[in-house]
Parts: C-alpha cells; structure tokens; sequence
C-alpha cells in the first residue's frame, strides 16, 4: 500500500527550493525515484533526497508550479523538512526573496533569529 501524500504548496521557482535544500544539507536530482514505504516509489521531476528512508518528489503541475509529493509514514520526512514542509518551505521563501531582491539590484541583510524564524532586510539601489 503506497503512502504518498501531496501536501499543496506554492513553488514556482526550482533554483530557489534547490538553495533551501542546499542549506538543509539536502541534494537534489533531477528525473529520478523518490522512495517511500515498503519499496514504493514516486517518479519525480525533480527528487529531494532526503538522508532517512523516504525522499520528496517534486513535480511540475499544469499550472506551472510544483507539487511536493512524499511518504510522511512514521515521520522520517517532517523530521527532515518540518511538518508539511515548514522548514523546507520557510527557506524556500527565504532564497526566493534573495533571488529576486539581486535581480532587481537589491541588497539583502539575512539575520537568522534564536527563534528559528528569518529577518530579511532589504536595501534599495
């Protein structure tokens, strides 16, 4: 019995969730196998291994967007990334921002907090 879950998320930026990986020590691979209970697997466009028993696949919608699909069986995978994705999606939106303050010529001061959570400060020109 397969227990792949798509948990909906907004990401339309696969540079940005390849940083937030990075900084979570994750890798990234692209058309590959996310593995998930009992053997199952999940095709992905894109596959965030993860460094327990179970992997994320992300794969693009119709909309352009990608879903993030993964096996939440016995925790492994919020033990990793937070529960539906908090913390990976918290430092998606974290290098997103980053990304297109530079693009437009911004400067960023990042200051991580005790609290866990992220002030971003941006400058202008």
């Amino acid at each position: 019995m397969s227990h792949f879950v798509t948990i909906e998320t907004l990401i339309k930026d696969i540079t940005a969730l390849k940083a937030a990986c990075r900084e979570l020590g994750l890798n990234v691979q692209q058309n590959a196998e996310a593995r998930g209970y009992a053997a199952n697997r999940q095709h992905g466009d894109f596959v965030i291994t993860l460094n327990g028993p179970y992997d994320i696949a992300v794969n693009r919608k119709q909309d352009g967007t990608f879903g993030l699909t993964a096996d939440w069986w016995q925790g492994h995978v919020a033990k990793e990334v937070g529960t539906n994705f908090t913390k990976l999606m918290k430092l998606y939106s974290v290098h997103k921002v980053l990304i297109e303050a530079k693009r437009k010529g911004h400067t960023v001061r990042r200051q991580n907090l005790t609290d866990g959570s992220v002030k971003l400060t941006v400058g202008g020109v």
